[in-house]
């Protein structure tokens, strides 16, 4: 049976601390979220046995609420232990008594790759956003697609040979010589002009808060048209028919507009010109109107990149990057949700 913890002297002893900090933003979260379907879901996939001492190990919950407090504050395994150990606001996010130590990085490390083979986060970050609608934090009246490049540094040194197709990169040779220390499953891209390395998330968001409703995790050469309905596919949350769906001309194909028919969505991916097809004012008009709300979903990724220092990859290999690109989305959305559910009260 799980250990339930006992207040202890040490905990009276910081309870005036405590109470500066229960109104604090951990303390929101705690208070939003109902953690016991969350644990459900961890315990099923997660099996926690007991310590080579024979003491029971750490609960699957306080492991994935420690997975939490690394992304939000940046944090690698080896730094989050130390800071719970520090930290009163993190102990009591977690449940640990002050006179208790943080599970150390390696079991943090173990229990994070478990939950990836079983492919668990993707049903932690379901059931986060299945509560956060029930709350009416996240609403659906238009949803907006964009995918944006994640750099790995464990990418190929020295001179490279590239061939280059309009946006990719379809061919790098001396591949056969990466040495171990590169993350093969990363690719090749160009960018904005920019030779990059590493992997592509696809999020889709809705357009009233920008929340991510789901996310797809691919190599950065994949092309965008080709992520559209992969990334909806991973929609848990029940879509309105007819809603618009907007995104750049990236996600612009005859294809994705068959597809968005098929999921009876209103096609408001912005307008591409091409060779024989210069836009037309209304066009332009129409693609200023979409910049208007699609910017809400680019406001994501630098949002992750600035609170999280985000947006780099931590892990090798694609399953890995998806976990993170999963616990990044759903660390933005718990971050947004106190303050957007104080405004709704005030409305």
């Amino acid at each position: 049976m799980e250990k339930q913890h006992q207040p202890t002297l040490a905990d009276a002893a910081c309870e005036l601390r405590t109470k500066k900090i229960k109104n604090n933003f951990l303390s929101e979260v705690n208070a939003l979220i109902d953690w016991q379907p969350i644990k459900e879901i961890i315990d099923k996939d997660y099996k926690k046995g007991k310590s080579a001492v024979g003491k029971p190990s750490y609960s699957g919950l306080l492991l994935f609420k420690i997975l939490l407090l690394e992304y939000w504050y940046g944090l690698s395994d080896y730094e989050v232990e130390e800071r719970i150990n520090d930290s009163i606001s993190f102990s009591y996010f977690c449940g640990i008594s002050i006179d208790e130590v943080s599970p150390d990085h390696s079991t943090i490390s173990r229990f994070r790759t478990a939950l990836t083979q079983k492919g668990t986060f993707e049903k932690l970050f379901a059931e986060i956003n299945r509560q956060l609608e029930a709350l009416n934090i996240i609403v659906k009246k238009g949803v907006i697609v964009d995918a944006s490049i994640v750099d790995t540094p464990l990418k190929p040194k020295g001179k490279t040979t590239y061939k280059v197709v309009e946006d990719e990169l379809s061919e790098v040779h001396l591949e056969k010589d990466y040495p171990p220390s590169v993350d093969r499953e990363a690719a090749w891209v160009v960018k904005g002009g920019e030779i990059r390395y590493g992997y592509k998330r696809v999020y889709l968001g809705e357009d009233t808060h920008g929340l991510v409703l789901s996310v797809y995790t691919t190599s950065a050469n994949v092309n965008d048209t080709n992520l559209l309905e992969p990334v909806l596919k991973k929609v848990t949350i029940k879509l309105p028919k007819h809603i618009p769906l907007k995104g750049d001309k990236g996600f612009q194909s005859k294809k994705n507009a068959e597809i968005l028919k098929d999921w009876d969505l209103k096609n408001h991916i912005q307008k591409k010109a091409t060779r024989n097809h210069k836009l037309t004012y209304w066009e332009k008009e129409f693609n200023k109107l979409i910049g208007k709300t699609r910017y809400k979903i680019e406001r994501v990724f630098g949002s992750i990149k600035r609170w999280f220092n985000g947006g780099i990859a931590r892990y090798r290999g694609l399953a890995k990057m998806h976990t993170q690109n999963l616990m990044e989305a759903m660390c933005y959305n718990l971050y947004r949700s106190p303050g957007i559910m104080k405004n709704l009260y005030k409305t």
